[in-house]
């Protein structure tokens, strides 16, 4: 049998009080352990140093400019605990803001959600919970967004390619792509190795250059 798994810390960071309270109770019911609500940038680090948490849950726009503080924050916390899970809520799409996060630390454990676009409250946790494990996790209309962009470092790959590609954006495993895609799963493999030879990434572990793979592709698209 296997042993219960501890609680997740979380540090909610959201200036909202409404919100803040709602998520904290959501989180909460779902068994994770919000060991701090906070309400602006400085309180965030504040609390980060002091309770050394497994997950960070952080709107971007917060007190006292209402333009990038949380961000700001969160790639400071990620540069100094490079490991550190952090999920950032946007009120809109802001492609360089989900760049800059990803390029802290080796861009796993991240996530960048649209707010207006969380209305599956058990996905949501899910999410949040495979970005503790390890995952990488875009939203999908973000990641729509970037392919409507310039694609210079992303031009070898076939439109299946790319396709594949974002998918693995967005946080999806080989074989739900497959699913997705209707497919099987060694054909899957097949374009993801085609994938990471035509973006030239180096022969590393798997999951790290799937990371690798996204992060290019964030960048082909991000402040342009």
């Amino acid at each position: 049998m296997q042993p219960e798994r501890p609680p997740i810390r979380v540090v909610l960071a959201e200036d909202g009080v409404l919100l803040r309270e709602g998520l904290s109770g959501l989180l909460d019911r779902f068994g994770f352990e919000v060991v701090a609500a906070v309400g602006d940038a400085d309180a965030l680090r504040a609390a980060v140093a002091e309770q050394a948490p497994d997950l960070v849950v952080t709107d971007i726009r917060m007190p006292p400019g209402f333009t990038d503080e949380g961000l700001r924050a969160a790639v400071q916390l990620r540069r100094a605990r490079p490991g550190l899970a952090i999920v950032a809520l946007s009120q809109y799409v802001e492609l360089s803001y989900a760049s800059d996060l990803l390029d802290t630390g080796d861009g796993n454990r991240i996530g960048y959600l649209l707010k207006n676009r969380v209305v599956d409250v058990q996905e949501f946790v899910t999410t949040l919970r495979q970005v503790v494990d390890g995952g990488t996790v875009i939203d999908p209309y973000v990641v729509r967004q970037l392919l409507r962009r310039h694609h210079d470092p992303l031009s070898r790959l076939s439109p299946r390619e790319h396709e594949v590609l974002s998918l693995i954006a967005e946080g999806h495993s080989n074989a739900a792509i497959a699913k997705r895609l209707v497919v099987s799963e060694t054909t899957v493999g097949k374009h993801v190795g085609g994938i990471l030879a035509k973006l030239d990434l180096p022969p590393t572990e798997d999951t790290h250059r799937r990371v690798l793979a996204v992060l290019a592709y964030l960048r082909s698209g991000a402040g342009r």
